[in-house]
Parts: structure tokens; sequence; C-alpha cells
């Protein structure tokens, strides 16, 4: 995945990381209320909880990424495909090349 990037591709990258960051931890935020509003369940189990959930998202790289070279682009977008903060369609924008190189990365990941 070290292959060559071209300028298009790590200009849209650039553009577009921020806002699929932010959309991927507003889930994550939704996601923390409906933990949080659980019923029935002790104050205290439903702290542990989301503390648990809380460290592990803050390691996904939909979280962390700010270093945003262009030698770790292909490992940053296979990465947030692979995490499900961005899917095959939010790349459609990218060169078909790097579009193709994504979808073999993801298929050997699933397969």
């Amino acid at each position: 995945m070290n292959d060559n990037i071209n300028e298009k591709d790590w200009k849209l990258f650039r553009k577009k990381l921020p806002g699929w960051q932010e959309d991927f931890m507003n889930r994550l935020n939704k996601e923390y209320i409906e933990i949080l509003s659980q019923k029935g369940k002790n104050p205290s189990d439903i702290f542990w909880e989301l503390d648990s959930r809380i460290k592990g998202d803050k390691k996904m790289t939909a979280v962390t990424a700010r270093d945003m070279r262009r030698s770790n682009m292909n490992i940053l977008l296979a990465d947030l495909l692979r995490e499900g903060a961005i899917t095959l369609g939010d790349i459609s924008d990218f060169s078909e090349e790097l579009q193709e190189r994504l979808r073999r990365c993801v298929n050997a990941v699933e397969g």
C-alpha cells in the first residue's frame, strides 16, 4: 500500500479527513448517550462500560489520525475503512487506482 500518491488524491484526503473524523466522533457520542441512557443497570456498571468503550475508541484511527503525511495516507484510509469510519462510497472522488487498491485491501481483510 506504499504506492505513489498523486497530488489530487493527497489534497482530497487532507480536505476530507477532518470531516470524516467529526462524523465518526458524532456517531460515537450518540452511542455513548445510548450507553448512559440504559435503564435498569447500576450507575457504576454504566460508568465502567462507558469508560471501557472510550478507552478502546480513543485508539481508533478515526479518532487519533492527525499525522497527515503522504507516506501514510493509504494506511490511514485502509484503517478508516476497516473501522467503519468511512465506506467505499466515501472514497468515490479519489482516483480509480487508489479506490481499487483500497478495495483489494478491504477484500483481503474480509476474505
